[in-house]
């Protein structure tokens, strides 16, 4: 029985080879695990605007000074080391994912080595600079304090894990898991590190460049 015969309708005459060459995700969808990173990036999404909504509300409940108590303005210079590393580290990440589609597993394997190394200087740089702010204020100073550190510190733990995640996954490409036709684990870290890379954007232009901005 031909393919039109056994779907009546479904592609007949001239586009049965388009159906007989087609792509497998077009007859099976996205895998499950794809929709689980999605969900999960959906649920974090969430938490932070949370985070961040509260941050913009209880600064202007607060009054014309910001941050309180004496608390000088986010000093700019480390940060401005720490987030273009970071953004940037999407790149490489970004190539690592385009050369395992096309099989190139070298290449895969250099991208996350390099997006690991960025995302590693960018943690860095956070701890050094917690250092420095634990002797100014604390958690438990004030509620800038518990801001402060509640939502840096959040997207830090979420670092951290993507840079588990990649070295999960160079080790198994360096067992020979990942060809062109099997990089789904390549393609949900991706996912991940792009949107903590997307979400301290928002978290930069809130917790340092709105108080210099906003009296």
């Amino acid at each position: 029985m031909s393919t039109v015969e056994a779907h009546p309708g479904l592609l007949p005459g001239p586009t049965e080879p388009a159906l007989l060459h087609a792509p497998a995700d077009l007859h099976r969808g996205r895998a499950p695990g794809w929709w689980g990173m999605v969900f999960l990036i959906a649920t974090e999404a969430m938490f932070f605007m949370l985070l961040l909504g509260s941050y913009w509300f209880l600064r202007f409940r607060h009054g014309p000074v910001w941050p309180p108590d004496g608390i000088k303005k986010p000093d700019l210079f480390l940060v401005s080391i720490a987030t273009p590393i970071l953004l940037l580290s999407s790149a490489p990440m970004h190539w690592a994912e385009i050369g395992i589609r096309k099989g190139r597993v070298w290449q895969l394997r250099l991208g996350l080595f390099l997006t690991f190394v960025m995302g590693g200087t960018f943690l860095a740089l956070t701890s050094v600079e917690y250092l420095e702010k634990v002797k100014e204020f604390t958690p438990t100073t004030d509620v800038y304090g518990t801001l402060f550190f509640s939502i840096t510190g959040f997207h830090a733990f979420h670092v951290f894990v993507g840079l588990l995640m990649n070295l999960w996954v160079q080790y198994y490409a360096g067992r020979g898991r990942f060809d062109a036709a099997h990089y789904l684990p390549a393609e949900v870290v991706t996912m991940y590190w792009h949107f903590v890379d997307v979400v301290w954007v928002f978290i930069f232009t809130t917790i340092y460049l709105s108080p210099h901005f906003w009296p």
